[in-house]
């Protein structure tokens, strides 16, 4: 199923309506979320897909079995775009901008810890899934939001790679083509299933997207820490078990040997 919401652009659609991205927001199936086409300045998305790292030079995610892609939280790193997203994704125009069309109040990680640049060679997936809800590293912060910035010039359909998002495991999932300069904002809850099919690329292409999450400040202890919860289609009795039993073997290493640190996510 395609998305059949109307892409927004975020020049003008959040400055003059805040309420109807509120409206659109909240409205969305199969849960809250927002597609909108030219979120940055065409300069700065550029400048963005410019510098983003080769996927040589990006650390293995730690999905497992459950994806197949890299991952580079420091984005400060990249160069002066990336610097200029940073800056304004930490901004408290940004922050304002989320709470008008999310009804979210919510701050960005400005350690990026499991976000940052996202990317995916030839074979990538990334298995259904629901997010961690309590920061790692800060247990008063509670993510509610994903920002989901897609860089692929010149991205075809037939590649597939679709953010494919889903509010059960058994329901047909919406796909939202990885389109350049697209964003995609989302709920983040512990029904908010996504991820994305493997990819059929030509040479020297990759899937590659910015990562930014949106949280709030909660009381420790108020919301029961959940880490990343697996959902994995078609996959054989060995799989499905490890998907079962994920949570409490994340928080068993934890115990033992700590969450890692933001810098390798």
């Amino acid at each position: 199923m395609e998305a059949s919401e109307t892409p927004l652009p975020v020049t003008s659609a959040w400055r003059t309506d805040p309420a109807r991205l509120q409206s659109l927001f909240a409205a969305a199936s199969p849960f809250p979320h927002l597609i909108m086409d030219d979120f940055l300045e065409t300069e700065l998305a550029e400048g963005l897909a410019d510098e983003f790292p080769s996927i040589d030079a990006m650390p293995k995610s730690r999905d497992y079995v459950f994806g197949n892609k890299h991952e580079l939280s420091s984005v400060e790193a990249g160069g002066l775009s990336c610097t200029r997203f940073r800056d304004l994704v930490l901004s408290p125009s940004f922050a304002a901008f989320l709470a008008a069309a999310t009804s979210f109040d919510v701050f960005v990680d400005p350690a990026f810890y499991g976000g940052g640049f996202h990317q995916g060679g030839p074979g990538s997936f990334l298995d259904f899934h629901v997010d961690f809800n309590i920061h790692p590293l800060h247990s008063d912060w509670r993510r509610r939001l994903n920002i989901l910035l897609y860089l692929n010039r010149g991205w075809q359909e037939a590649w597939g790679g679709h953010l494919l998002i889903k509010g059960s495991p058994t329901e047909t999932p919406t796909a939202i083509a990885p389109l350049f300069n697209r964003a995609v904002i989302m709920l983040t809850d512990d029904w908010t299933y996504h991820g994305y099919r493997k990819i059929s690329f030509p040479p020297g292409a990759t899937r590659k997207s910015l990562a930014t999450y949106g949280y709030e400040h909660v009381q420790v202890d108020q919301v029961r820490p959940r880490t990343t919860g697996w959902v994995p289609e078609d996959a054989g009795a060995a799989k499905r078990l490890l998907a079962r039993n994920y949570n409490t073997l994340v928080k068993t290493k934890n115990r033992f040997f700590g969450s890692g640190t933001a810098k390798n996510r």
